[in-house]
């Protein structure tokens, strides 16, 4: 993160000093060239146009475009003909109307007042030699040799046109409003089986569910596109429609998110768009579409918006309104994730009905949290989850479905009644948010304010005193390899950084870190209770060597910024002198290894299955849900927390490796678990997001055989004329080796599933529901990683989405290599008390019968 200023201070150089080779055009530019909203104020021009005038590129502001005067500017893409903006580059970033984009052989730099910059083009592979604008709309910059370096269609903002493709793992994310191009609350992502629209993680529309969209074949979904006849999602190498949507044919369309939330198609008639489809049709089914607890009721051409009864409106900003109750002795609950946690651990809950003939978006698209429980139940549910706000009770079902982190809009439905009843969740007490209702300034308050100046002013000037004390006594005993104070407050002040504790906060926080609750490589996990009474887990970083400092920012700036429901949150960290402590939300049921086999009460099926959903969810998102590609490495059961009702979490992924959508793999470090690697970081290949599929394989066995797949029992002489075998070997002398994998491929072939299932649940489990595991896991399992499915289709197959998929026996083969090498491995380690040297290909690394992470080796992995 040091570094990020120095390179582009280069980069700027480069433009400086570099002259271009011929003089610009409008249909073609080269370095070095600048363009600003100043230089081309005529917004109808622009500084660079398609060769027949389709498109042109500009920096504008949407306000002017709409007619009013704007302040925030955009390098945007515009389509002339209709004055529609398809691309925008620094959405995120926008600058004031002196704002500049210069074009240098090192990419596109967007800067504003001061020279300081706020957008850029990614590294490339060789030296600019122009930019050009495609009459389909695609900004693309070119080598010497007219090869792609870099285009704007691999970066889709909240629109696609004809001709350009939305791959898997590539999504739209919608505008705040039509003025602010900032991304929004609202996103749509292409799975391997659908187009989902999705708010807060909670899908709400699925494009297969369009009135004019059907299902033409069942390949894996590749990517989006439109053409002139309609909107497609292509598989099998773009060569088969899955789903598509045949609309009237036009010569030029585009496809878009609205800020509002809703997916809409649209053709060119004349000079404007009209809608030839949208989704979701109902404007109420959009998540936000009315606020938070705005009731959205149907009328004839458009939705109204209202509150539930016992709810009145109140503005809290611009772009959100809030119904809040009418008795201003009840206010609602906060989550847990929200920054104003005044209500976080109390137990004076209430909840609310929302009445007959209300319901919410994603009770459709999610499955209840309990079945067959009472109403008391299911409210006890939600008041011991902090992130839940509300419930729905389904009284015939008697299923309970919670609602977490943010609440959007309700509905009104058909039927008033419907089965499911709504409550939320509130606290006895005034709101914190104001009721609308007058209040009176007490007379004491008078008296009292000067005084409370006072002592506030006082207290301020100690924690001032103190604290340049205790700077100094610091200073003084840091040694020379201890990192300044300020040092660390610089390295770590990034957009999005979570909260930073003291050092002195998280000692008392975790009683002198004296409970222990887990280690790893990178030091001991101490569980603390926080001043607000809330429970965290606290990683203290002990073993971070050459690399700590860099490993560390690296986790603080991946996981800081990344939310999802099955990962582990970080609430905050620590940098004092030399100590690097992490603080993780807390999960109370502990690690799936703990769970799967100590000595609990067994988990059920079903719970089974929803820890490996919720694990691959997570995984999913990692790969495809991020702005750039996250490669976990090192996928365990140690490293996947359970949760309230064993909600799958995965934790330890801010040390991996952040990958651009550039690169495809280039490692610094091997990191991973014996038992769980990929066979690809033992021969030298490049590493991908398909080796943790891989570990999620091996994780996914034992989820479902309740046994870890290596265990060693002890006998008087090893590997005996019997063998290892791929199951249960025994001989006179007692058991022998167990390499699950090769049982479980040996069962599959033989079709005897139940075998491989935990025998605790003996008659509580079918064949078919372990097969489905089974071959997932296999297919995840295979040696060549280009047969091994994506995260997002392994989803899809355990939601019942797609088939499961048929594992390629020939790709699996090697598991008996692998295990006759863990069982030499482990004839070795007791024939030596416990240590051995395992020779693999390339590497070899001591360990003993215990698992144990692999060395690390920084020579061998490349792209």
């Amino acid at each position: 993160m040091d570094s990020f200023p120095i390179i582009f201070s280069i980069l700027l150089s480069f433009c400086a000093i570099v002259s271009c080779s011929s003089p610009s055009s409008d249909f073609i530019l080269y370095p070095n060239f600048t363009a600003s909203n100043l230089h081309f104020i005529d917004g109808s021009v622009g500084f660079l146009t398609s060769l027949k005038g389709t498109f042109r590129a500009a920096i504008l502001s949407p306000g002017d475009q709409l007619g009013g005067q704007g302040t925030i500017f955009y390098l945007c893409i515009v389509h002339v003909l209709s004055n529609t903006i398809t691309w925008s580059a620094n959405r995120d970033a926008p600058v004031s109307n002196t704002g500049t984009m210069t074009l240098c052989v090192t990419g596109i730099v967007i800067t504003d007042q001061g020279s300081s910059i706020k957008w850029s083009t990614p590294p490339l592979n060789s030296l600019v030699s122009s930019l050009q604008l495609t009459e389909t709309g695609n900004l693309v910059l070119l080598d010497q040799y007219n090869a792609t370096l870099w285009e704007s269609f691999r970066y889709p903002t909240d629109t696609i046109v004809m001709g350009q493709k939305l791959p898997v793992g590539v999504f739209l994310s919608s505008a705040v409003s039509s003025s602010d191009l900032s991304v929004g609350g609202y996103w749509l992502s292409i799975t391997a089986s659908d187009a989902l629209l999705q708010w807060q993680n909670v899908t709400y529309w699925k494009l297969s569910m369009g009135a004019a969209a059907y299902t033409t074949s069942s390949y894996l979904v590749e990517y989006m596109a439109m053409n002139q006849t309609g909107l497609y999602l292509y598989g099998n190498n773009g060569s088969a429609v899955v789903i598509q949507v045949n609309l009237s044919i036009s010569d030029f369309g585009i496809a878009k998110l609205d800020y509002s939330g809703q997916f809409s198609v649209s053709s060119l008639s004349g000079t404007k768009f009209n809608t030839v489809f949208k989704g979701p049709d109902d404007q109420c089914q959009i998540p936000f579409i009315c606020g938070t607890l705005g009731l959205c009721s149907d009328d004839v051409d458009n939705h109204i918006c209202s509150c539930p009864s016992n709810f009145h409106f109140s503005s809290q900003s611009q772009h959100q309104t809030v119904c809040l109750p009418s008795d201003g002795s009840y206010s609602l609950s906060n989550s847990c994730n929200s920054t104003d946690n005044s209500n976080t651990g109390n137990s004076s809950f209430s909840y609310l009905s929302l009445g007959y003939g209300i319901d919410y978006f994603a009770n459709d698209f999610t499955s209840p949290v309990k079945y067959s429980v009472n109403l008391s139940a299911c409210e006890d549910l939600c008041s011991t989850d902090c992130s839940c706000l509300g419930i729905f009770y389904g009284n015939s079902s008697n299923s309970c479905y919670m609602l977490h982190n943010q609440l959007g809009s309700v509905m009104s439905t058909a039927s008033s009644n419907d089965d499911r009843l709504g409550f939320v969740k509130t606290i006895v007490g005034p709101s914190p948010i104001n009721s609308g209702q007058a209040v009176g300034f007490p007379k004491v308050a008078l008296v009292l304010l000067p005084f409370i100046g006072f002592f506030f002013l006082a207290a301020l000037g100690f924690f001032l005193w103190r604290r340049y004390t205790s700077s100094k006594t610091e200073n003084l005993n840091l040694n020379s390899q201890a990192i300044p104070f300020s040092d660390d407050f610089d390295a770590f002040s990034i957009p999005g950084l979570p909260l930073r504790f003291g050092y002195a906060e998280l000692e008392a926080a975790t009683d002198q870190f004296k409970n222990i609750i887990g280690s790893g490589g990178f030091g001991a996990v101490y569980k603390g209770t926080l001043s607000d009474k809330s429970h965290v887990a606290v990683k203290r970083i002990t073993n971070f060597g050459v690399q700590g400092k860099k490993d560390f920012c690296t986790e603080i700036a991946i996981i800081g910024n990344i939310h999802h429901v099955n990962l582990v949150r970080l609430r905050g960290f620590c940098a004092e002198g030399k100590e690097r402590l992490l603080v993780y939300e807390y999960m109370n049921h502990g690690s799936l290894e703990r769970t799967l086999f100590g000595n609990g009460p067994v988990l059920e099926w079903k719970e089974r299955v929803q820890i490996a959903l919720g694990t691959a969810r997570g995984l999913a998102y990692l790969h495809c849900g991020c702005q750039q590609k996250i490669i976990h490495c090192d996928i365990k059961p140690e490293n996947i927390l359970l949760h309230d009702h064993f909600q799958a979490k995965i934790s330890d992924f801010g040390l991996s490796k952040l990958l651009s959508s550039q690169q495809s793999g280039l490692f610094t470090t091997m990191r991973g678990t014996r038992g769980y690697l990929a066979p690809e970081w033992l021969t030298g290949s490049a590493i991908s997001d398909k080796a943790d599929v891989y570990s999620f394989g091996m994780v996914l066995l034992e989820i479902l055989s309740g046994r870890k797949n290596f265990s060693l029992q002890r006998r008087s002489k090893c590997m005996e004329d019997e063998g290892f075998g791929g199951g249960y070997s025994s001989s006179s002398s007692g058991q022998g080796i167990v390499y699950f994998p090769i049982f479980a491929l040996e069962m599959h072939e033989q079709g005897r599933y139940l075998e491989l299932a935990d025998p605790r649940l003996e008659g509580r489990v079918t064949s078919e529901d372990v097969e489905k595991l089974v071959r997932v896991a296999l297919c995840c399992a295979h040696e060549d990683p280009t047969l091994r499915p994506n995260m997002v289709s392994v989803v899809s197959m355990l939601e019942g989405d797609i088939p499961s998929g048929q594992p390629k026996l020939e790709s699996l083969n090697f598991l008996r290599f692998s295990g006759r090498r863990f069982a030499e491995a482990a004839c070795t380690t007791e024939e030596n008390n416990g240590e051995v040297d395992v020779i693999f290909p390339q590497w070899s690394a001591s360990f003993t019968s215990s698992r144990s992470s692999l060395p690390l080796n920084s020579s061998r992995i490349s792209s």
